[in-house]
């Protein structure tokens, strides 16, 4: 079985390394909050004090971190994975961050390493029943090597070379963030009229957009309003203009609570403020 390093354990994080260790991997973590790894260390996984410690032995090694920052702070700062990688391990660099940071990471990491840009669809209840979407960009060979892992962790749609898994989460994540956008005016709208909350989301949800009303009542679901701001804002440095998601990041980037997730945005409260 593959040995396989997790840098980021965070809230998605952590649920990859529970389905990993339930598969029989064996896992090494790495946290820059190390608390947040101690207690996979009961459930068999190996907690390491550095990123490069962290990849010394493993053939695969799992990026999931906030942003590109943070990225760029555990492959290449201090004690940082890269310098530690070994020719033949594959890296899965599976945070949203946009296509020109992936290439970025993919061509300065050591020769003989191979990489693979795997962002992932689906939230934490998802990561822990192993149904994530995981949309992959990178060589067939790499994506052959990650695949034992991988496959305990969702459904792999291959895109195209590096870059392309990125570009196709920032679609999806786009999609996303307009719909709940659009379910939150239909709600407002609603509200204005006197039609029951309900009534109007019964009937929306038989309508285009029914999977944003999906996505609202799913319990489990956690992607903070402050993260799905700063995925639109990766899509939109590719677009002159797009009334729609620049609505939708306005709405977000004005939400009080900026750790709650997306569902916030169209909770009672916030639609009768609308």
């Amino acid at each position: 079985m593959k040995i396989t390093a997790v840098l980021g354990t965070g809230h998605m994080g952590t649920p990859i390394v529970h389905r990993l260790l339930a598969g029989g991997h064996r896992v090494t973590a790495w946290n820059r909050s190390p608390a947040r790894s101690e207690p996979l260390a009961a459930l068999g996984a190996t907690v390491a004090a550095s990123p490069a410690a962290a990849v010394d032995d493993a053939d695969v090694v799992i990026v999931m971190l906030a942003d590109a920052d943070a990225v760029e702070a555990a492959l290449f700062g201090p004690d940082g994975a890269a310098a530690a990688l070994r020719p033949g391990t594959v890296v899965v660099q599976m945070s949203t961050i946009g296509p020109d940071e992936v290439r970025s990471v993919a061509g300065r990491l050591p020769e003989g390493v191979s990489f693979l840009d795997a962002p992932v669809g689906g939230s934490v209840d998802a990561a822990r029943a192993g149904t994530l979407a995981i949309f992959a960009g990178g060589s067939a060979n790499a994506l052959e090597s990650a695949a034992p892992v991988l496959q305990q962790l969702g459904s792999v749609r291959h895109c195209g070379p590096v870059g392309a898994g990125a570009a196709v989460k920032l679609i999806a994540n786009t999609g996303l963030v307009t719909a709940v956008a659009g379910l939150r005016d239909a709600l407002a709208v609603a509200a204005a009229l006197g039609v029951d909350r309900q009534t109007a989301l019964d009937v929306l949800g038989r309508g285009p957009l029914a999977r944003a009303v999906e996505r609202v009542a799913t319990p489990g679901a956690s992607f903070a309003v402050a993260l799905a701001a700063k995925d639109a804002r990766l899509a939109l440095r590719h677009l002159a203009s797009s009334p729609a998601l620049e609505a939708a990041l306005a709405l977000m980037q004005a939400a009080p609570d900026q750790n709650a997730d997306l569902s916030s945005l169209v909770s009672t409260h916030s639609v009768k403020e609308a």
